[in-house]
């Protein structure tokens, strides 16, 4: 008999249109790796604004699963990482330039955090990496809503990198107890 590590135990979802599917959940990094591959591998400037949005989407959710599991000392950066991503992926999705019918966030798969540091630092990156693919679509954008569109997620990635570089630095100061 085969075991399957609970990362990726599939789990039934119910999607607005009353069907049921099955989702693989997932570690941290494995699901910035797949988010990092779906970014470079972008053909149009829609897919890569929309991946951006994927990043702020999974930014939330690793936020917001160390401000739930998390240790103690990260809790509160991390609450703020969550509350910033998940802001980010909302007013994308409900703007009416953004993905139009509410698109599965690739981060809904987030079943766990091994290693938070690994995550964080290759969160890091991708936000980078996001960040500078936008950049390059809104210096080239041709309508003045795409721009601002790129704008706002530029602005949305450097919130949430400030917020991961904080909880990294929390990360690697060592906790120190109270005096003997």
């Amino acid at each position: 008999m085969v075991s399957i590590p609970p990362a990726y135990l599939p789990i039934g979802v119910t999607l607005r249109s009353g069907m049921w599917r099955e989702v693989v959940q997932l570690d941290a990094v494995h699901l910035i790796k797949a988010t990092r591959h779906a970014l470079a591998e972008c053909e149009s400037v829609e897919e890569i604004v929309a991946e951006s949005w994927q990043v702020q989407a999974l930014a939330g959710a690793i936020g917001s699963h160390l401000a739930a599991c998390g240790p103690q000392s990260v809790r509160t950066e991390a609450r703020g990482l969550g509350e910033t991503g998940r802001q980010a992926w909302h007013a994308a999705v409900s703007s009416p330039a953004g993905p139009g019918e509410a698109p599965a966030a690739r981060a809904d798969r987030l079943s766990q955090i091994q290693d938070p540091e690994c995550a964080l630092s290759d969160l890091s990156a991708l936000l980078a990496e996001a960040g500078v693919a936008l950049v390059l679509v809104a210096v080239s954008a041709r309508e003045e809503g795409l721009y601002w569109q790129c704008i706002e997620a530029i602005d949305a990635a450097d919130e949430s990198q400030d917020r991961v570089t904080g909880i990294l630095r929390r990360l690697k100061t060592p906790e120190h107890g109270p005096a003997a």
